[in-house]
């Protein structure tokens, strides 16, 4: 297992200049947001869909739309509306009256980055839409599927203090999420580099870094990256510890209605997979269950009624189970 592990370390190595480039590329025109940047290419290197919620102004928009510069594949987005339909997303049939049948007019899903904005501006049956993409990477318009190219990312992203107009998402479409992250105010200093650079003329402009076939390589590196059975216990204690608190010694039930759903364990181990590859490694370790924990869990811990009376965050669980679980 040590010369597997050794091969694949070798590998991560001669990848690193590349994701370091991606990075540095996209901090060009993004001024601070590590978290955000970091859930980006975990999100690309896991394969799995990013949901983002922050206040207005705090460029998450212009972060996906400089990271798809950066990949060169295709990129398109869609601004949820209340008016918007399903089949603005997926498309529809329109009858060809010269050869008298109908063909697929393929929505703005078939692409392999979409940037869902605002998402919860529209009505549950569109935000459903997106969920037999998200999930089966294929869409299927009358009676007939098509698969979508890889590789496919959903990022969404969403306004967590406009109540009016808005739609919240279901769990099912939330669960269907690798990651959540939450964008957060810059820092002063960083504020400051902002204000410089959007009072300028001057265009900040990013070279393409990633081709599709070098996105496809890069994630089935990711998939190689080696997790022990020591580290595979981790995560299952992780998440049965919100659904079964006391066989932990945790406090917590009381705040919990439903615990983490399989999904998590699955995308724990796929994300800290992708931030090993990250950090420039070919093996998991649990500070990286660790780093990418909030994000992952954050929206699969329904909360209670109690817990939202006392002001418990999911933060907060998520902090108490990281202090008692052992870690391996």
């Amino acid at each position: 297992m040590d010369s597997q592990v050794k091969e694949i370390h070798s590998k991560v190595e001669r990848e690193a200049p590349t994701i370091e480039s991606v990075m540095s590329e996209l901090k060009k025109r993004i001024v601070g947001q590590e978290e955000m940047l970091q859930g980006l290419l975990i999100g690309l290197l896991a394969k799995g869909h990013i949901l983002v919620e922050g206040v207005p102004g705090l460029a998450k928009t212009l972060t996906v739309k400089t990271l798809s510069e950066v990949l060169d594949i295709d990129f398109k987005r869609i601004q949820f509306t209340p008016d918007l339909l399903p089949s603005d997303i997926v498309g529809t049939l329109i009858y060809n009256q010269k050869i008298g049948e109908f063909e697929p007019k393929k929505g703005p899903v078939f692409t392999n980055f979409v940037l869902a904005d605002e998402i919860n501006r529209a009505p549950a049956k569109v935000q459903a839409a997106l969920l037999e993409a998200m999930q089966e990477k294929q869409v299927t318009i009358g009676e007939r599927g098509y698969k979508l190219d890889e590789p496919f990312l959903v990022m969404a992203t969403q306004n967590p203090i406009e109540q009016e107009g808005t739609y919240n998402l279901p769990e099912a479409q939330i669960d269907r999420f690798m990651l959540k992250i939450k964008v957060g105010y810059p820092k002063k200093e960083e504020e400051k580099i902002i204000l410089d650079r959007m009072i300028s003329q001057e265009e900040i402009k990013v070279s393409k870094v990633l081709s599709r076939d070098k996105i496809v390589e890069l994630t089935n590196l990711s998939d190689e990256i080696y997790i022990s059975d020591r580290i595979k216990n981790y995560i299952v204690d992780i998440v049965h510890s919100t659904r079964e608190p006391e066989g932990y010694n945790l406090k917590i039930k009381s705040f919990i209605d439903y615990g983490a759903s399989p999904r998590a364990s699955i995308f724990l181990a796929r994300a800290a997979k992708a931030n090993a590859l990250l950090s420039g490694r070919g093996f998991v370790t649990a500070d990286d269950i660790k780093s990418v924990s909030f994000s992952v869990l954050r929206h699969r811990i329904i909360l209670s009624y109690e817990a939202e009376a006392e002001g418990v965050a999911s933060e907060d669980i998520i902090t108490q189970i990281f202090n008692t679980i052992m870690v391996p």
